[in-house]
């Protein structure tokens, strides 16, 4: 926004004031272009799509493997709730000019925020190592070579894009690969997909009382609404205030407050919708091309690319695994990026992107840490690759006690101000804490029966 004003103002400073030119005359409007569309858009559309990750992937795959079309309700169900919890975070770290974390520290006690940073940066950690061998696995599956060489190669590049890229450049970067999801709606096109089935699977919930199915449930809920995404777009939204010298925090300046909350429910709802369209399709596929042909046993992302290739070709097989190195390159600087925020804010360092290393060393260190830990765990007997599935079940546990967390910190006046949540995105964001809570307790009830 600051780059968009200050482009208009130099415009208008260089513009003559004399000449046969009318200085009223009226500008014909822009033609529409992806590039300014794509420019609009904020941190919903990263959270959104980095939410697809090479777990995400894996979760979805074998949703679709395992339990066919009739799994595809998740999708519908999910969005109203992932949609409300990323806008109350989104709204939080507007108000505030926090992240999350940021405000645990200032109005919660230590070892509820050491809880919450602890919790965080393990499940975060584990997620990068798991996505980075699903990132090589997929890579040595379409150019042959190590798997450990393109860990390393992915995990070093994305630490030192954070590191040392500008920040406005590092963010379009981010934006730009986003693209990479549509791999998963041209691979909807070579499976031959049973539509009617489909859209029962969709719109009529099937449900089995099972442990496996209930399982698959919390993996999918904790695919879509995980812990570091709301710490994210928290973060992203004080973040902005600091490069964006026009803003502040809203409890300080409460001027273009109902603008601001329109563009973040825009941007917000935006970037799920897409998130949950692209996760739809990557279950629809999995369920045309391999729970139909009785190929159940999928246990990674890149086992499912590999398994579309006798069944849909080896172009789909190419699109897959093109996908989940895309989405890699995506959600490995947000899972490191949400960890460095969090731990950061609550020791109240310096934080931020936008800041030189030097400015905010210790963010920094974390950053790497992260993710140096997540590439060190593809060196161990510890299998990255088989923690794809189990890593969306840990976060949907440990999503819980933070939705409870953040609805409670946005209802408090001394947090939020005049802006504390109220209304139907209040109770939206309690429906979802307790469809989480639910689906928690589901599977542990299933264990012992």
């Amino acid at each position: 926004m600051a780059e968009r004003n200050k482009s208009n103002s130099k415009h208008h400073a260089n513009k003559p004031t004399g000449g046969d030119e009318p200085a009223t005359k009226a500008k014909p409007p822009r033609p529409f272009r992806f590039r300014d569309a794509l420019k609009a858009l904020g941190p919903g559309l990263i959270t959104g799509a980095s939410d697809d990750d090479p777990s995400g992937i894996g979760t979805y795959s074998q949703a679709g493997a395992q339990l066919g079309y009739g799994i595809g309700w998740t999708m519908l169900l999910t969005f109203p709730l992932m949609a409300a919890i990323q806008e109350i975070s989104a709204r939080v770290g507007r108000v505030t000019g926090h992240g999350i974390a940021g405000n645990v520290s200032r109005h919660y006690s230590l070892w509820l925020l050491n809880g919450v940073m602890v919790l965080l940066f393990i499940a975060n950690t584990i997620n990068i190592g798991a996505d980075l061998g699903a990132m090589a696995d997929a890579t040595k599956l379409l150019i042959g070579g190590h798997s450990i060489f393109y860990v390393l190669l992915f995990g070093v590049t994305s630490v030192v894009a954070q590191i040392f890229l500008d920040y406005k450049r590092y963010v379009a970067v981010l934006k730009w690969l986003t693209l990479s999801l549509f791999a998963y709606v041209a691979a909807l096109a070579f499976a031959k997909v049973s539509w009617g089935e489909a859209l029962a699977g969709i719109l009529l919930p099937q449900l089995t009382w099972s442990t496996e199915y209930f399982t698959t449930i919390v993996a999918i809920l904790g695919t879509t609404i995980s812990p570091y995404l709301f710490f994210w777009q928290a973060s992203q939204e004080a973040e902005d205030q600091r490069v964006d010298t026009h803003k502040r925090p809203l409890v300080e300046k409460h001027y273009g407050a109902r603008r601001e909350f329109s563009r973040i429910r825009a941007d917000t709802i935006i970037g799920m919708a897409f998130s949950n369209l692209i996760a739809l399709s990557i279950i629809v596929t999995a369920a045309a091309a391999l729970h139909v042909s009785g190929k159940t046993d999928i246990q990674t992302s890149a086992e499912a690319a590999e398994a579309l290739r006798p069944i849909a070709g080896a172009f789909a097989e190419v699109i897959f695994a093109l996908g989940i190195v895309g989405t890699g390159l995506l959600a490995i600087p947000v899972l490191a990026g949400a960890a460095a925020y969090a731990v950061g804010e609550g020791r109240r360092w310096p934080v931020g992107l936008a800041r030189k290393p030097k400015e905010a060393a210790a963010f920094y260190a974390v950053l790497a840490l992260s993710a140096g830990i997540g590439i060190a765990l593809n060196f161990t007997p510890i299998n990255p690759i088989s923690a794809l599935y189990w890593s969306a079940v840990v976060n949907g546990v440990l999503a819980v006690p933070v939705m409870v967390l953040l609805m409670l910190m946005a209802r408090r006046r001394d947090v939020m101000g005049r802006f504390v949540i109220r209304g139907r995105l209040y109770w939206l964001g309690w429906l979802s804490t307790s469809a989480m809570v639910l689906s928690v307790v589901a599977m542990g009830v299933g264990f012992f029966v």
